[in-house]
């Protein structure tokens, strides 16, 4: 654990790139396997459950510290951060631990989950007992569910690649799956993650799915692009980006994120596809028309844990293919676009199963034609089109070594909103309000009222973040532990893919991907916009 948290406080102490690279490099050149098989997990992106509620982290903390509960609310509501105050309030550890990282997870933090009060009391007076500052912290972070660092999954990548000496995008390979939570991470997968190239690679994977080849966004003019003939056009679907894996007699489907999804979407694990067959593709909810359903009936797939006969009738699912990775157990990466697309095609028209279809071609004589296509996009349900050189190979991220796919979105919906909540952020940041509630108007007369419709922490420059925190401060109303309600003083123009009907949000719409464009100082708070203008977009989406 000791090394860990010294790993955990040098990433979140520098933002040098070169700085987190070689103490990554320092701390897997050293660690024993199995405490590395779970740095691994973590820094990559996997997420720890939460082992011990917070209500009884904080009741055990204050009983510890000996502390009254008003004055551990005063040190959290200044901290912000729940793990922080409790290792700043702890009194100094009495005795010494070299526990490493593996059997604290297994031994320790594991059985925490689901224990009685008695248990987790005595086993939280226990551990706090023989942790340092930093390693409290850290176990706090661990035990609560909270554990975030700021490291990129291509950094780590980049250190193990070094420690294994062997090629980058290999080892990005073999991350695939990786924080599957369900799949412990263990000593024997550290060292096969770092072992040398295998000629058996593709069966070693198992079910595992190889890394997503990611667009860049296309800001400009296309006809920039040369001669549009070279170009594979497609639409841009909005759905869960995921690769289908057919091995060993068995469906995998991974989303992007590297979550296994298989049981979510029954009909799409029953796919018959060949054996050593990887397809990739969009999963969407796809009724009946040329159009799919909006993200939001997705999302009600996503959030079920059982998925009735009826919600299966009423919503489902289909994958739209765009790419073929791998077939007859032969890797079909390093093979020219337009070639992965004619076996794509062979694939899915032999397969003719009404649940796998292929992402159709867009054709027009001009660039110009296919803007206008373009801007056909939101009656079709789509979010732009997606352009792939026809000689690309099918990389690893978002890349142009390979080959370059291009994304075509359209403009995102916008509208001018008020900020009413703020509340701080983590590592770095922990000290500043970064995360904030809009809201629009709602109503006329005396009973105009603002309601709330997103929360955004993305697109503002630190400059400007620390304008808003100084405003936030100043214009504090009530504080709700971490979070303030501030006066309406500030409107931002909120930017957003997509927007739906929303019965769990307080103004009946609930929006995608929202960030915040600009802040509008030339706007009072009065002339922000309403609710009706929210749901007067809703005509733009396709039903």
């Amino acid at each position: 654990m000791r090394e860990f948290a010294r790993l955990y406080a040098e990433l979140d102490e520098t933002t040098a790139t070169n700085r987190k690279l070689e103490a990554l490099q320092n701390y897997f050149a050293s660690a024993a396997p199995e405490n590395a098989a779970w740095a691994v997990y973590f820094l990559a992106g996997g997420k720890p459950r939460q082992a011990v509620p917070s209500k009884l982290m904080r009741q055990y903390a204050i009983e510890y510290a000996g502390l009254d509960d008003w004055l551990f609310d005063e040190s959290y509501a200044a901290v912000g951060d729940m793990a922080e105050t409790i290792a700043h309030i702890l009194p100094p550890p009495k005795r010494h631990s070299d526990v490493g990282l593996a059997t604290w997870m297994e031994e320790r933090i594991g059985p925490l989950r689901g224990a009685d009060p008695g248990t987790i009391r005595a086993a939280l007076f226990s551990y706090w007992d023989e942790l340092t500052w930093r390693e409290r912290f850290l176990f706090v972070k661990l035990i609560g569910g909270g554990f975030r660092v700021g490291v990129s999954k291509l950094l780590v990548t980049r250190a193990l690649a070094s420690i294994a000496a062997v090629d980058s995008k290999l080892i990005a390979q073999r991350l695939m799956g990786w924080t599957d939570g369900r799949v412990k991470p263990t000593a024997a997968g550290f060292l096969q993650l770092i072992a040398g190239e295998s000629p058996d690679e593709n069966r070693l994977r198992g079910g595992q799915p190889y890394p997503f080849f990611l667009a860049h966004q296309l800001q400009g003019d296309p006809a920039a692009l040369g001669d549009m003939h070279d170009w594979q056009v497609e639409w841009k679907y909005d759905g869960i980006r995921a690769q289908l894996v057919r091995r060993g007699g068995q469906n995998y489907l991974w989303s992007r994120g590297e979550d296994l999804i298989t049981e979510r979407f029954p009909e799409l694990a029953g796919l018959s596809l060949p054996e050593g067959t990887v397809v990739d593709g969009e999963v969407l909810i796809w009724t009946t028309g040329d159009a799919p359903a909006p993200f939001a009936d997705l999302q009600k797939r996503i959030g079920r844990k059982t998925l009735s006969a009826k919600l299966l009738a009423e919503l489902p699912a289909v994958l739209l293919a765009y790419d073929l990775l791998e077939l007859d157990g032969v890797d079909t990466r390093t093979l020219p676009q337009h070639e992965r697309r004619a076996l794509l095609e062979t694939l899915v028209t032999g397969a003719a199963q009404p649940r796998l279809r292929i992402s159709p071609l867009v054709t027009a004589d001009s660039w110009d034609d296919l803007g206008k296509l373009r801007a056909e996009s939101r009656a079709r349900g789509v979010e732009g089109m997606m352009l792939k050189a026809r000689n690309a190979q099918y990389g690893v991220g978002r890349t142009k070594d390979v080959g370059t796919w291009w994304k075509w979105k359209i403009d995102p919906y916008a509208v001018d909103a008020v900020l009413i909540y703020a509340q701080a952020g983590s590592g770095r940041r922990a000290s500043l309000y970064t995360d904030y509630t809009f809201a629009v108007w709602d109503g006329e007369g005396e009973a105009r009222k603002l309601v709330p419709f997103a929360k955004a922490y993305s697109g503002l420059t630190d400059a400007e973040i620390a304008q808003v925190d100084n405003t936030v401060r100043k214009t504090t109303i009530e504080k709700f532990g971490p979070v303030r309600s501030v006066r309406p003083t500030m409107v931002f123009e909120i930017g957003f893919e997509g927007i739906a009907l929303s019965t769990r949000h307080k103004a009946g719409i609930a929006v995608r991907f929202p960030r915040i464009l600009r802040r509008r100082d030339d706007k009072t708070v009065e002339e922000a916009d309403t609710l009706d203008t929210l749901k007067g977009l809703l005509g733009a989406v396709t039903p």
